[in-house]
């Protein structure tokens, strides 16, 4: 095997599985109940009135 081939399985295979742990966390801490004002507040942040110029 290639060094290419290699490197190419590793990162099929524990990339892969890396990038499902990283969504996994970030959903985790999106959803905990400890983080509903923090969701609730940059949920706001769109429909705030503020002029943009200041």
């Amino acid at each position: 095997m290639s060094r290419y081939e290699v490197l190419r399985h590793f990162a099929d295979s524990w990339g892969l599985a890396f990038l499902v742990g990283v969504f996994l966390l970030a959903v985790w801490r999106a959803l905990r109940p400890s983080a509903a004002s923090q969701m609730e507040e940059a949920r706001m942040i769109p429909l705030r009135d503020e002029d943009p110029a200041q």
